[in-house]
């Protein structure tokens, strides 16, 4: 279905340059995501500078009238399609221009993202570029058979396989599926073989090397003598002669190496390509028949538009890598006087991280300072009264002086409360003096030129805390587990000038369950500016760039489940269509995840309310009340509904 949404022409307003200045939506939106003059964010196909933008708050308000409410997943099939169509566009470019003599082919690592409806999408997107898939395990395999892929498609098999696996992935051949089985140890030898011999098919194998050049990042374990996959050199030889052995050597089709994920260094990029490229000549030189060489992941996305070599961040635009892989691979093969490879990349990240986006409302804040004054009283504690006469010397030359005082006359009188000095409500006014005295120095800095780093923690320590309707570990798990950093922002509001700062607290029961490190346009920053909330409207922040992995290896912290998912498309003229809409968990179905029979849940409740009758506690009017209860909320979304 099609959606409208109402435009209106607004003029410029210089508030839009200065949120855009302040969140850095123009140097990490990647010509995908903008700031609209009415102060939203919204979403805008590169391909399509023309057309007219999609309002991000339209969509969730034409949501909540379907009753799809936030948190929700956001993926946006145009910016996959397109992302497809550029790498393979660029590296064509790249061909062109150096005059290498094959083509280049992509293969998707289903391991990315398993979701059906991306899966789907990304065969349809890529199936005029002979566009394939990568799979590692009996599941992603049975995936990629069950789609349409193009006779000329890769389906490159990697990873711990069994005699099951093997021999579905034989099997298939006859089917048409160009698959290759990529030999992971010098153990599967005998085991390929041995399936290939009892189903008489000739297998196109593949040898996967461990490169020696370890790579910076996150992922840098990936890659080096000591990373998981992969064989050493006398391996590699010992598989060589075994294959020679069993008269099996022309079947060795495919060279794979796997430079690692999100490498943020070009240089990098084009060393291991170089040593991978050696490794094709010695290995051709043995016998084997190699036509294909798969350089594997690495191409990454720059979360942060600081467009640097940093874990968050390359040096290197797509372009850049499309060049550098065909030129290193050209000049290294026409070193060695050998034909150009079919070049096979797996840049799974590149293709979706863009495409999906978190939507989440804020249920409340918590401030660590507050404008209300507080007054001094005769009766007050002498340490109150001096915490309260910080205001009479507040000054910008002795706001450092101030917040020590304060500091100290704060725990003076949390000492006094626990000796018992005082009381419970004295404390409670010093707390309050402290929030109050917090707010002036906070708005006392924010006019003060390069403080020192000791009252910049002071004010990131007296943040607020903005509570977010969505689970960290379901939704966003890079950013607990390793500190992965996705933009964020809000996606309205944004013609006004942020006055509070924050970090982002999820709702599950966990102190980790937090983010407090933001991408900004000056650089990273542990707060993120944010607007005071009002009681009469939601406040929407997004999380954007979460389609690599953060759909698949979420847990279930809190039993928190799926969010809902749904995938849109855009129109030229600022309208969407709703593709598909998934539900997220409820309640029931978290629970039969961890070994619940939601059935018995419900009959283990009436028994108790039963009795509850029967010991007369509760009238049997009652009892259907808080059955119906029970059963809204085992049947009802994980997350806060209003």
């Amino acid at each position: 279905m099609s959606e409208a949404q109402n435009t209106v022409a607004l003029p410029p307003y210089p508030e839009i340059e200065k949120a855009d200045a302040l969140y850095g939506v123009s140097r990490w939106g990647g010509g995908f995501i903008r700031i609209l003059e009415n102060g939203h964010i919204g979403l805008v196909h590169p391909d399509r500078p023309d057309a007219v933008p999609t309002d991000l708050m339209h969509i969730i308000d034409s949501l909540n009238e379907r009753g799809i409410t936030a948190p929700v997943l956001l993926r946006v099939a145009d910016f996959i399609s397109y992302r497809i169509d550029q790498i393979n566009a660029l590296f064509s470019s790249a061909i062109e221009e150096q005059g290498y003599k094959n083509r280049y082919q992509g293969v998707f690592p289903v391991k990315v993202n398993q979701q059906a409806q991306v899966i789907d999408r990304i065969v349809a997107y890529g199936r005029s570029h002979d566009f394939g898939l990568e799979v590692g395990s009996k599941a992603e395999l049975l995936i990629a058979l069950a789609q349409d892929l193009g006779p000329r498609a890769a389906l490159i098999c990697n990873g711990v396989k069994d005699a099951e696996f093997v021999r579905l992935a034989l099997m298939s051949q006859r089917l048409g599926f160009n698959v290759f089985l990529v030999l992971e140890s010098p153990r599967e030898v005998e085991l390929v073989l041995r399936e290939a011999d009892a189903l008489g098919v000739r297998p196109q194998l593949g040898i996967r090397i461990k490169l020696t050049h370890e790579v910076s990042g996150n992922w840098a374990a990936s890659s080096g003598d000591r990373s998981t996959f992969g064989m050493s050199i006398a391996q590699v030889m010992d598989v060589i002669d075994a294959l020679r052995a069993r008269n099996y050597l022309d079947c060795l089709k495919l060279q794979h190496s796997h430079l690692g994920s999100q490498v943020p260094n070009i240089i990098e990029i084009r060393m291991a390509a170089q040593e991978a490229c050696r490794f094709f000549v010695e290995i051709s030189r043995e016998g084997a028949p190699l036509e294909f060489l798969d350089l594997g992941g690495g191409l990454g996305v720059d979360y942060t538009g600081e467009h640097r070599a940093a874990e968050n961040s390359t040096n290197y635009t797509l372009s850049e890598y499309c060049l550098n892989i065909v030129e290193t691979v050209r000049y290294a093969m026409d070193e060695a006087e050998m034909p150009h490879p079919v070049i096979i990349t797996e840049s799974g990240r590149s293709c979706v991280a863009q495409s999906s986006m978190l939507l989440f409302n804020v249920l409340e804040a918590t401030r660590y300072d507050s404008p209300e004054p507080v007054w001094a009283h005769p009766d007050d504690h002498m340490i109150l009264k001096n915490m309260l006469n910080i205001e009479s010397y507040l000054s910008a030359e002795r706001v450092h002086e101030c917040w020590n005082d304060l500091v100290f006359y704060r725990n003076e009188m949390r000492a006094l409360l626990k000796s018992g000095q005082v009381s419970l409500r004295e404390t409670a006014k010093a707390e309050r003096a402290h929030l109050y005295l917090m707010n002036r120095i906070k708005s006392l800095l924010a006019g003060v030129e390069g403080g020192n780093d000791e009252m910049e923690l002071a004010v990131q320590q007296a943040a607020d805390i903005y509570h977010g309707n969505f689970s960290l570990f379901q939704s966003l798990p890079d950013v607990w587990a390793i500190d992965q950093l996705h933009p964020i922002a809000p996606l309205h509001r944004l013609r006004e000038k942020p006055t509070r700062r924050a970090v982002i607290s999820d709702i599950t029961c966990d102190s980790d369950g937090k983010i407090d490190r933001f991408v900004l346009g000056d650089g990273v920053s542990k707060t993120l500016p944010v607007h005071e909330l009002e009681a009469t409207c939601d406040y929407y922040l997004g999380v954007f760039f979460i389609g690599a992995y953060q759909e698949t290896l979420g847990d279930l912290h809190n039993l928190f489940g799926d969010t809902n998912v749904v995938t849109v498309e855009l129109q030229d003229d600022g309208r969407f269509e709703l593709m598909h809409e998934q539900e997220g968990d409820t309640v029931a179905e978290v629970l039969t995840y961890v070994e619940y029979e939601p059935r018995r849940l419900v009959d283990g409740f009436k028994a108790i309310v039963e009795r509850a009758v029967h010991e007369g506690a509760i009238a049997p009017r009652d009892r259907r009340e808080m059955i119906d209860a029970f059963k809204d909320s085992i049947n009802g979304y994980t997350y806060f509904e209003h």
